[in-house]
C-alpha cells in the first residue's frame, strides 16, 4: 500500500565562492551536516574561460579517499583524468561516478569542444559516503553516457527518470554501489505527475535545479531548493507546476561516524592523518595530464 512521505525540511542552495568558482551548496551547512549516506552536494553552472585553453581550466589534479565523488552533468561536459589511467569525456545527460577508495588523484576539466557546445558547464557533484569496510578498496571509475542510461517514464509521459544507480520497478541503473543507493535524474514537463516508490529504510531528498514542483502533502517547492523527506512512507508524489530538472537520491543510511577533512572522508581522526600523510608521500598516485 502506497504511503507518501512527509517533508522534513526544505533546504535552499546558497551561493558560495569555491576557489573562484560560484557554486550552490545544499549541504553540509550549519543546519544540516549530511543526509546519510550523502555528505555533500554542490550545484555549479559556470562559463568556461576564453583566456585559457580548456585543458588548463576547470579543476586541477587533486586527491580523494574514502567516498565516491559523483558528477551529474547537465550542460557541456567534463573531461575526467585520474592517476589510475582513466581518461574520458562525458557530455550533458551523463554521469561520472568514481569510487575513490584507498586514494586517487583526478582532474575535472572542460572538454576541448566546450565552446562549440555553448561554453557553459552545469553539473551537480554529490559525495556518496563509502562504508568503512570498503574505504580502502582499490579505486574505480564508472563513466556513463546519456545514451547508456536507462529511463523510466511516468504514465502520463510527462516525467522522465534517468536511472543512474539502483532501480525503479524492473529498470536498474548500470552503476554499482557499495551500499543500497538510488540515483534518479528527473526531467518533468509542466503538468507532469508521478509517484515514485522509495524503500522505507532509505533516507531521501530531491534537489530542483530549476522549475517548480508541488509535493503531495506539502506544497510548492522552487528551483535551487532541496526537499529532505521524513522516513515515514514508501513513496514520493509530485506534480510539476513548471518545467523542472531535479536530482532525486535515496540511500540506506550507513550509521557510521564521519570524519572529513578537505578531500578525505573517513571514520576517525587518525585515518584522516594517515590519508594526509599518504597523499604527501605520493601513495595516491601521480596524475600527469596529457
Amino acid at each position: 500500500m502506497k504511503k507518501n512521505r512527509t517533508v522534513a525540511a526544505v533546504l535552499y542552495g546558497h551561493e558560495y565562492d569555491m576557489g573562484g568558482m560560484p557554486i550552490r551548496q545544499l549541504f553540509p551547512t550549519q543546519k544540516l551536516d549530511q543526509i546519510d549516506p550523502f555528505i555533500l552536494l554542490h550545484h555549479a553552472e559556470v562559463k568556461a574561460p576564453t583566456h585559457l585553453p580548456p585543458e588548463k581550466a576547470g579543476v586541477a589534479p587533486h586527491p580523494h579517499r574514502g567516498f565516491s565523488p559523483v558528477s551529474f552533468i547537465f550542460k557541456g561536459g567534463v573531461h575526467h583524468r585520474d592517476s589510475r589511467g582513466n581518461n574520458s569525456v562525458i557530455y550533458a545527460g551523463g554521469t561520472q561516478w568514481m569510487n575513490a577508495g584507498m586514494g586517487i588523484m583526478h582532474s575535472e576539466r572542460p572538454p576541448k569542444d566546450i565552446h562549440e557546445l555553448g561554453g557553459v558547464q552545469e553539473l551537480i557533484q554529490l559525495w556518496v559516503n563509502t562504508p568503512a569496510v570498503h574505504k580502502m578498496d582499490q579505486p574505480q571509475y564508472f563513466p556513463l553516457s546519456e545514451e547508456d542510461t536507462p529511463q523510466f517514464i511516468s504514465e502520463d509521459g510527462e516525467v522522465r527518470l534517468k536511472i543512474v544507480a539502483g532501480k525503479i520497478g524492473d529498470i536498474a541503473g548500470p552503476i554499482p554501489t557499495f551500499s543500497p543507493v538510488n540515483a534518479f535524474v528527473v526531467t518533468a514537463k509542466e503538468g507532469g505527475e508521478i509517484s515514485i516508490p522509495i524503500p522505507e529504510n532509505h533516507n531521501a531528498f530531491i534537489y530542483l535545479l530549476d522549475g517548480q514542483l508541488k509535493v503531495e502533502g506539502f506544497g510548492l517547492v522552487d528551483g535551487h531548493n532541496a526537499v529532505q523527506f521524513n522516513n515515514d512512507g514508501n513513496a514520493i508524489t509530485f506534480i510539476a507546476t513548471k518545467d523542472t530538472r531535479a536530482l532525486l537520491m535515496t540511500g540506506e543510511p550507513l550509521n557510521e561516524k564521519v570524519v572529513s577533512h578537505g578531500p578525505f572522508v573517513m571514520n576517525s581522526e587518525s585515518e584522516i592523518m594517515e590519508a594526509m600523510r599518504d597523499y604527501q608521500m605520493g601513495k595516491m598516485g601521480i596524475l600527469i595530464e596529457d
